[in-house]
């Protein structure tokens, strides 16, 4: 393929910077727009940045910076958001801006000059599905439910049951055809990201992908950011000796895939036309339980502690949702090809060689003093 000059909003953070990495291997000229959030990088440049992309510090809502960013370039990646779908429901000025200006600012600039671009590739995500599908075996009943009622959460009764037999249902791969139930304003803007770009891209002509990504994991996720995934949140609680807090019974299911994939995913989109204009799942298929997750954790970093699990639950928490990956087989030709414990080996061996801050008690002392726990 022949080299492109590539702009990566977001290029600083966790899949950005890997994001980065695959794109100078292959000899694109790459360029980051980044703002360096406290959260993640205390405003400093991250010793990981690739020295062979040009980096910017400035935000995705500052149309100046957003037009200095894009001279001269032909594909734009959106990863740029804030993150955190707790934190997203009393942040709710912070998360619009972030996510909804700075989308919108992004595109605005580009459709000065839509004749430049040869692909906009936007990460979106799982959460705006809300709950995925559940079936019942007995009655062949397939349901797309969507919260599940406070009276049965504080019952402790977390899981979905069939109106005719009362069998617990099993979880279903969700297909990006599911009604969507977003439950965040994150999950919120995340569904308005994709679909500006998706409709700004159709009008201009600007070949555009969004993904959906599911639960992402790997190297250089911000150990210290209570707000990030939970093999993260997990690692950084065990780096402290601290017990992994587990809400509900730790049951809960999730698709759990290695960032080396969603990069991939990335590069697939870029390398062909037959996902322009089309919105798809990234994940690997397989249900894994966040208990499990925990465990695994801390076997590998040497820890003897059992995960607290809570009983407890968050407003708008989801109990299972797993990736439908057919579509991006068939149009990407994209296979999920790193298993779940080689891809926890490689986290953990990078965890072990850092040092976190434990902000988890902080995270859901917030959550509490706006009732968002019970």
């Amino acid at each position: 393929m022949q080299s492109l000059n590539i702009l990566v909003t977001g290029g600083a953070g966790f899949i950005g910077s890997h994001l980065v990495d695959a794109l100078v291997e292959r000899g694109h000229g790459v360029r980051i727009l980044d703002s360096l959030a406290d959260e993640v990088h205390h405003g400093r440049v991250p010793e990981y940045l690739n020295p062979d992309a040009e980096f910017i510090h400035g935000s995705v809502c500052d149309a100046e910076t957003v037009r200095r960013a894009l001279d001269g370039i032909e594909v734009v990646y959106h990863l740029a958001a804030e993150l955190g779908l707790g934190r997203s429901m009393y942040q709710i000025v912070r998360f619009v801006q972030g996510n909804d200006l700075g989308t919108a600012v992004l595109l605005e600039e580009m459709i000065k000059r839509p004749s430049q671009y040869k692909k906009l590739i936007v990460a979106s995500s799982m959460s705006l599905y809300g709950e995925g599908p559940v079936r019942c075996a007995k009655c062949n009943i397939v349901a797309e439910p969507t919260l599940r009622a406070e009276a049965q959460l504080l019952e402790h009764r977390w899981e979905f049951y069939c109106a005719v037999c009362g069998d617990m249902m099993a979880a279903m791969p969700t297909p990006e055809e599911k009604r969507l139930f977003p439950t965040s304003v994150y999950a919120v803007g995340k569904q308005v990201q994709e679909q500006y770009s998706l409709v700004i891209g159709r009008a201009y002509r600007i070949p555009t992908v969004a993904f959906r990504y599911f639960n992402v994991y790997g190297p250089r996720q911000a150990l210290s950011n209570p707000y990030t995934g939970a093999c993260a949140i997990f690692s950084s609680r065990l780096l402290n000796d601290e017990a992994p807090l587990v809400y509900e019974d730790g049951e809960q299911t999730r698709d759990f895939v290695s960032v080396r994939d969603i990069v991939r995913a990335n590069l697939l989109a870029l390398e062909t036309d037959k996902g322009d204009y089309e919105v798809m799942n990234v994940g690997t298929g397989v249900a894994t339980t966040v208990r499990r997750i925990a465990e695994i954790v801390a076997k590998g970093l040497g820890k003897s502690i059992e995960p607290d699990i809570s009983g407890k639950f968050r407003e708008g928490d989801i109990r299972h949702c797993i990736a439908d990956i057919s579509k991006i087989q068939a149009k990407l030709g994209y296979e999920p090809s790193v298993a779940l414990d080689d891809g926890l080996d490689e986290l953990i061996s990078w965890v072990g060689q850092q040092s976190a801050d434990d902000r988890v008690s902080v995270a859901t002392a917030e959550l509490a003093a706006h009732s968002l726990v019970k």
